[in-house]
């Protein structure tokens, strides 16, 4: 099984392909971020995303797509900003006939560390062990796509446990 994690954000959105073999082993195909720049307009920096994400789509064929869910913000605005950014996210995945699981802080941190609480060197950390990089994803928000990718491998494996 193949998954796209997406880590929204204003600034940055993380991508992350992650593969999961026969044996369980976690393969990183490619990982990243799509870097926008806040004096671009509001459009044009959703259109980029929206773009970027369909060719990493086209060129990875992943199954199926995960991203973080809604968490609470303190600022209204900054609020609104990622909810259109995810909004962009699962637009892109449903243009490719891709389902979109999602995933709190908590769970996507819990499934990766162990605890949901985890600062987020410790979600890098486990992200480069668990897929035997070299070094660790940078930016931080490409290793948090990939953590993203990862949970919902390990969630998607038990749930297929449990109906068998």
């Amino acid at each position: 099984m193949r998954v796209l994690g997406i880590d929204c954000g204003g600034e940055y959105t993380g991508y992350g392909v992650v593969e999961m073999h026969a044996a369980g082993k976690l393969c990183c195909l490619t990982c990243g971020a799509i870097k926008l720049s806040p004096r671009e307009a509001l459009p044009r920096r959703l259109s980029r995303i929206f773009t970027q994400l369909g060719v990493i789509i086209a060129e990875h064929h992943p199954d199926e797509v995960a991203i973080e869910d809604v968490f609470y913000a303190l600022n209204v605005k900054s609020a609104l900003k990622l909810g259109q950014v995810r909004g962009v996210a699962m637009l892109a995945a449903a243009t490719a006939g891709l389902e979109v699981a999602e995933y709190s802080p908590l769970t996507i941190k819990s499934s990766v560390v162990g605890y949901g609480r985890a600062e987020k060197q410790q979600v890098q950390h486990m992200v480069t062990r668990l897929l035997d990089l070299a070094v660790p994803p940078e930016p931080m928000d490409a290793s948090d796509a990939l953590a993203i990718a990862i949970c919902h491998l390990h969630t998607a494996g038990t749930l297929r446990k449990q109906r068998a």
